[in-house]
């Protein structure tokens, strides 16, 4: 694949070039909002799917645990461009949602997540994001700018299966977000047990929450 570029173009412009509509996601919006020091090494860019049928079959406690038991699928579509892999995700349809311009310190212009969105992407594919660790740093670092409104708007319009504001508000109340803000994520209903993430082996137990995450998180 040959890309063509008039004067200086860093690895993300190169990246969100790689397919019509594309954006930057996950890791990589959390590097470009600021949300962490650590300059990446994966590039993750986000090629949305077409419209898909949505089952409504109700989900089954028996189901979330076959689902989280086993490691999460990551993406195999890479490049190498430079310094840098760039993994292309197929994300489910979203209109693009929530997806806005952001002007980098050098002057480019790219299309990114926006900060609440990134926050419910990387909560959904740890992976995607260094690890749950890495993922508390974020939540850590977005306090201060991060909009429950629109968190919680962006969330319901995603319309998951699985419950995964409860794993946000785990989030929340661990980087010590005031309880007015992570309440309302408790608010959307506990009706699952439910997992930070894929394949936990050794695990604790949030009763705030009904969460499994990793022992000594």
């Amino acid at each position: 694949m040959i890309r063509y570029a008039w004067g200086e173009v860093s690895d993300f412009a190169i990246a969100a070039s790689l397919r019509p509509g594309a954006y930057l996601s996950h890791g990589s919006a959390v590097f470009l909002h600021g949300l962490t020091q650590q300059i990446p090494k994966t590039i993750y860019v986000n090629k949305e799917q077409s419209p898909k049928f949505h089952s409504a079959a109700p989900l089954t406690q028996g189901a979330l645990e076959l689902a989280f038991s086993r490691p999460q699928r990551r993406s195999k579509y890479s490049f190498e461009v430079r310094q840098s892999s760039i993994v292309l995700l197929s994300g489910k349809n979203t209109g693009r949602l929530e997806v806005v311009p952001l002007q980098t310190p050098t002057g480019e212009t790219l299309e990114v997540t926006g900060i609440e969105r990134t926050l419910i992407d990387i909560t959904v594919r740890p992976s995607y994001a260094g690890g749950i660790y890495q993922i508390l740093e974020a939540y850590k670092s977005a306090k201060d700018r991060l909009s429950v409104n629109t968190l919680i708007a962006t969330l319901k319009k995603l319309d998951y299966m699985y419950p995964y504001h409860q794993a946000i508000g785990f989030y929340m109340e661990r980087a010590g977000y005031e309880p007015s803000r992570y309440e309302r994520l408790r608010d959307l209903g506990l009706n699952f047990d439910f997992y930070l993430a894929h394949d936990i082996r050794d695990r604790d137990y949030s009763p705030l929450w009904r969460l499994y995450f990793p022992k000594g998180f």
